[in-house]
C-alpha cells in the first residue's frame, strides 16, 4: 500500500458563529482560529477564568449519553462531535475552537454550518507533514450489552460504513457509506441529529433539551401520541400546531435523504474518532454505532497507535536489494571487522538512513561479555547506530573515504530490551537539524523482533584525514 505524504492544514483566518446549545439552551458564540502545526483540535473556554483549554482527546471523554462530552480538570465541553466531524471532513488538522459556553451551537443539528464557516475562512497548507496511522491489521471493539461493534480494516483511504437498527418500524434498518472524505460536504455534512418520541418525552420531562426545536432535530414517532403529549410538544417547540407525517416523523421537517439517520450516525462516528488525535487510513465498519462504542473504540485505537509509535519499527523488506552492501559500506567507513557493526544499508535519503546488522554467536564480544548468557553490549548498540548515521553524513561529501567521523555528544540514551545472538538489528537515524560544517545531529533508534531495543540522540562531526 503506497502512502502518499501530504501536508497538515489549518484555516486561513478566524471565523465566528452564534447559536444555542442543544442541551443547555444557552446562547453561545464559537470562533474557529488557525493553529500551529501538530496542534490538533482543542477547545478554549473563554468564559472561564484563565481561559482553560481542553484538547479533543479520547482520554477526556466522561459522558456519552446525549453526545460526546469532554472534561479536563473540571472544565466541560458538551456535544463536541458535530464540530469535530466538520474539521475531519474538510481535512483540517490544526484548529483552536473558542467557546463562551460549555456547548457548541447546535445550529440545524448537522455539521453543515460549520463546514460553510470553515470554507469561508479558507483552508491553508502548513509546512509540517501530516502523519497518518495506516491500519495494517483488523482492530475491533464490541459492546456486549448493546451488540454495537466497530471494526477497522486496511484500506487505501479513510472510509466509513454505518449500519443502524433501532428495532423500530418507523426507522427500520439503514446503512450509509462514505468512500472518500472529500465527499463529506456533499453526502454527510447536512445529516441532522434525530431522536425518538419516547426519548424526547423523557428529556423534556427532565429539562434536558432546552435548545431543541423542530429545525435542529428529526423526531421519529415510535409510539402512539396522545393529545396531551402533542400539546406539550407544541409548547416545548413553540409551535401552534404539530402533526405526524406519513413517514412517521413530526412535521416542519423534510428528510434530506431516506437514510438521513444512518448518515448522521456516520457523521457522529467521524466526529468521535477525531478524538484519537491522529488521521486514519483504513475502513471503519460500524454496526449500531453510538457515542459510547465510538469513544471506547477511539480509546482502544489511540492506545494501539501510541504503542506502535513508541516502537515505531521501520517497515522495511529485509530481503530487498540493499542500497549499500557491506563492501560499499567499507568504501565509505574506515571501520573494519570485527568493529564494523553494520552489514547493509536499506534506505538512504538526505534526512534519514536505515541499516541492518545480523547478530550471531560468532561475534567476538560474546566471548567475554557474559559468555554464559550472551547479551550484546549497549555501548556497541550505540556505536552501531553511530556507524549507520556515519553513512548518512558521509554521503553528503564527494570523497567519503577521505573523512573520519568522531562523536561530539551522546545524549538521552535508553536501553529497552536485550539483544541476543540470532537477532536482526534494524537501525534508523533521522536528522534533528540540517548538516552544517560536517556536524550531524540525529535521533537514532535500534529495533529487534518488532520492538525498540535502544535509542540515543547523537552528534558527530566528519573531519578530513591528514594528507587529503
Amino acid at each position: 500500500m503506497e502512502v502518499i505524504k501530504t501536508n497538515q492544514k489549518t484555516i486561513a483566518k478566524s471565523i465566528t458563529l452564534t447559536g444555542v446549545g442543544l442541551h443547555t439552551g444557552q446562547d453561545v458564540t464559537m470562533t474557529f482560529l488557525p493553529a500551529e502545526p501538530n496542534h490538533g483540535y482543542a477547545f478554549k473556554r473563554v468564559d472561564l477564568e484563565g481561559e482553560p483549554i481542553i484538547e479533543a482527546d479520547a482520554s477526556y471523554v466522561v459522558n456519552t449519553q446525549r453526545g460526546t462530552n469532554l472534561e479536563k480538570r473540571g472544565v466541560m465541553i458538551q456535544t463536541s462531535e458535530h464540530v469535530l466531524a466538520a474539521l475531519v471532513g474538510l481535512g483540517i488538522d490544526n484548529v483552536l475552537i473558542e467557546l463562551n459556553a460549555p456547548e457548541p451551537p447546535i445550529m440545524d443539528g448537522s455539521s453543515k454550518y460549520f463546514v460553510e464557516a470553515i470554507e469561508k475562512a479558507g483552508i491553508v497548507a502548513q509546512e509540517a507533514e501530516r502523519e497518518e496511522y495506516v491500519v495494517k491489521n483488523v482492530i475491533s471493539y464490541r459492546d456486549e450489552n448493546t451488540g454495537s461493534e466497530i471494526t477497522i480494516i486496511p484500506s487505501d483511504t479513510y472510509q466509513i460504513t454505518t449500519m443502524v437498527d433501532f428495532g423500530t418500524k418507523v426507522l427500520g434498518t439503514q446503512n450509509a457509506t462514505l468512500e472518500r472524505m472529500s465527499d463529506f460536504k456533499d453526502e454527510i455534512s447536512y445529516a441532522r441529529t434525530f431522536s425518538f418520541l419516547h426519548e424526547l418525552e423523557a428529556l423534556l420531562e427532565h429539562g434536558l433539551i432546552k435548545g431543541g426545536d423542530l429545525n435542529n432535530a428529526i423526531v421519529y414517532v415510535d409510539k402512539e401520541i396522545s393529545e396531551a403529549t402533542m400539546k406539550k410538544l407544541e409548547k416545548a417547540f413553540n409551535k401552534e400546531k404539530l402533526s405526524v407525517k406519513p413517514n412517521g416523523i413530526l412535521d416542519n421537517l423534510t428528510l434530506h435523504q431516506p437514510n438521513e439517520a444512518a448518515r448522521h450516525k456516520l457523521l457522529d462516528v467521524i466526529g468521535d474518532l477525531a478524538l484519537i488525535g491522529t488521521p486514519i487510513r483504513g475502513k471503519v465498519i460500524a454496526n449500531k454505532p453510538g457515542h459510547f462504542v465510538n469513544t471506547q473504540f477511539a480509546k482502544k485505537l489511540q492506545k494501539i497507535i501510541k504503542q506502535e509509535r513508541r516502537n515505531n519499527v521501520p517497515d522495511v523488506d529485509l530481503h530487498a536489494k540493499p542500497v549499500k552492501d557491506v563492501n560499499q559500506i567499507m568504501e565509505m567507513l574506515p571501520h573494519r571487522p570485527p568493529f564494523l557493526l553494520v552489514d547493509k544499508i536499506l534506505e538512504l535519503s538526505d534526512k534519514h538512513v536505515i541499516g541492518v546488522k545480523n547478530v550471531t554467536m560468532n561475534e567476538p564480544f560474546f566471548v567475554g561479555h557474559f559468555p554464559g548468557a550472551p547479551v550484546m553490549p549497549g555501548v556497541l548498540q550505540v556505536e552501531a547506530m553511530a556507524q549507520t548515521g556515519g553513512i548518512l553524513v558521509l554521503s553528503t561529501v564527494p570523497d567519503p573515504e577521505n573523512y573520519l567521523t568522531f562523536f561530539m555528544k551522546i545524549d538521552k540514551v535508553k536501553f529497552k530490551q536485550q539483544v541476543l545472538p540470532g537477532d536482526t538489528l534494524i537501525f534508523k537515524c533521522d536528522l534533528i537539524s540540517p548538516i552544517r560544517r560536517g556536524i550531524c545531529h540525529m535521533q537514532a533508534y535500534a529495533y529487534a523482533n518488532g520492538r525498540l531495543v535502544s535509542e540515543a540522540e547523537l552528534m558527530a562531526q566528519i573531519v578530513k584525514t591528514k594528507g587529503n
